[in-house]
């Protein structure tokens, strides 16, 4: 059983999306449903969603066209999508893959065949730290028992200084702001204020102790990065 894995199933028919929702969850992944592209996007910031499948074919905003705005969002570009189509067309499927969709299934299709590809792009395109430990200059996240460790030596971290080194140590090297750490971490539906990313940032670095806060750095005029190379 693939446990715990968000699905975002974008189709506006509603049989189909009952249909791929059912053989989902018997595979044991959790389903969020919205029937056009401007109903998933806010779904896509609060529900975080582990991979998105988006049916080509939709009134309004085409299927292909929200890949391409989910591609472009800095906050979004790393969803893997499964683009679900009637078009057989040789240059459509290379338009789809052009515009940065993981792979591509043509209707009609079996349950089964949905659930293999689906495991197959989740396998291929989920980071180190995800599902297995990511070390980073001695210190060990292990994301299935839930520990931090340090040479080996247990940390104590709380739940969100947890999610937030989790979010760092597989998005290594890039400088976040705190409202993006927010939107990131915490969810685009949480209301709090920026200045709580600085008290979870402070007890994240009192949690590493000297040994490693050095990884934690603070961006001026930008927000935090987490870097093995030193600022």
């Amino acid at each position: 059983m693939t446990s715990g894995k968000r699905v975002l199933i974008v189709d506006d028919e509603a049989p189909i999306r009952e249909m791929i929702a059912v053989a989902l969850e018997m595979a044991g992944y959790d389903c969020v449903e919205a029937d056009s592209a401007q109903a998933a996007h806010p779904m896509i910031v609060d529900c975080k969603p582990d991979m998105v499948l988006l049916d080509w074919m939709m009134p309004g905003i085409s299927g292909i066209e929200f890949a391409r705005r989910l591609r472009k969002d800095e906050m979004t570009s790393d969803i893997p999508i499964i683009m679900l189509t009637a078009k057989t067309d040789e240059d459509n499927k290379i338009q789809g893959l052009e515009t940065g969709i993981d792979d591509y299934i043509t209707k009609p299709f079996s349950p089964r065949e949905l659930v293999a590809r689906l495991k197959t792009v989740l396998r291929r395109t989920t980071p180190k730290g995800i599902e297995e430990p990511i070390t980073v200059d001695n210190l060990t996240l292990d994301p299935v028992s839930h520990r931090v460790s340090s040479e080996l030596k247990p940390l104590e971290l709380g739940p969100t200084e947890f999610r937030l080194l989790q979010f760092f140590m597989t998005h290594q090297d890039r400088a976040y702001s705190r409202s993006q750490l927010l939107d990131l971490v915490w969810g685009g539906n949480v209301y709090v204020e920026e200045r709580t990313v600085d008290v979870h940032i402070r007890r994240l670095r009192k949690a590493l102790g000297e040994r490693h806060d050095y990884l934690i750095q603070t961006v001026r005029g930008t927000g935090y990065r987490f870097s093995s190379q030193t600022a």
